[in-house]
């Protein structure tokens, strides 16, 4: 990936923006969501494959000369780069600074834009018709079956694995097929074809997973505490 290419990371955020009200869906958990869509950026590019963890787990390590262009994949992978994180530690660490970094890049993009002073501004939708797109791609994989590009599946996954796709109901109506086949992709079942997607895919099912883990804790800390 170049430094021009439109990040996994920024498609997510944009999917995630809600048009009528100006926020983003599943605010809570965003961090470790756009983090599991880095990450799965890096495993498709080739820059961090997987290591065997406990129990089945998996930490995931940075390859030695291939740090990517993009800046924001850079930084993640810098952060990688200082050792073999386990997916849990590297969405938190990652997490950490994403959101406002891709925030930043999509205002840049014309996909979306800030209105007001910094520091009490409201996001609006900008120009590009990008989301729309993106919402059509998601459609077509979850309603009308079509097959999915690996990058496509690792948005449909990430999604799912976040509990954010019930909310695109009606754009993408949630009924049980499209729920069988959201989680179909969920669980790695993409039909990949190439070693790069095979490993993509191995990182991006274990992220998942993560993903769905923090949105569990996030959610009970706020129901108990």
């Amino acid at each position: 990936m170049n430094a021009v290419d439109v990040t996994l990371a920024e498609d997510l955020l944009l999917l995630l923006f809600r048009p009528g009200s100006g926020s983003f869906t599943g605010e809570t958990t965003l961090g470790h969501v756009l983090a599991g869509a880095v990450l799965a950026d890096l495993a498709h590019g080739g820059h961090v494959r997987p290591l065997p963890g406990w129990g089945g787990s998996i930490r995931v390590e940075a390859v030695a000369g291939r740090r990517p262009a993009d800046e924001i994949l850079s930084s993640a992978w810098d952060q990688i780069a200082a050792g073999p994180r386990g997916a849990q530690a590297a969405l938190a660490v990652i997490g950490s600074t994403v959101r406002a970094a891709v925030l930043d890049r999509l205002v840049r993009r014309g996909d979306l834009r800030r209105c007001g002073r910094a520091g009490a501004f409201v996001v609006r939708p900008g120009g590009s018709g990008r989301r729309g797109r993106l919402v059509a791609e998601v459609r077509a994989v979850l309603v009308d079956g079509a097959d999915p590009q690996p990058r496509a599946a690792a948005l449909v996954a990430l999604l799912s694995g976040s509990g954010t796709l019930p909310q695109f109901d009606p754009e993408i109506p949630w009924t049980p097929p499209v729920v069988a086949r959201a989680q179909t992709l969920q669980r790695g079942n993409w039909g990949a074809a190439t070693t790069a997607d095979a490993i993509a895919r191995t990182v991006t099912e274990a992220i998942v997973g993560n993903v769905a883990v923090a949105g569990w804790t996030v959610w009970r800390e706020r129901r108990f505490y």
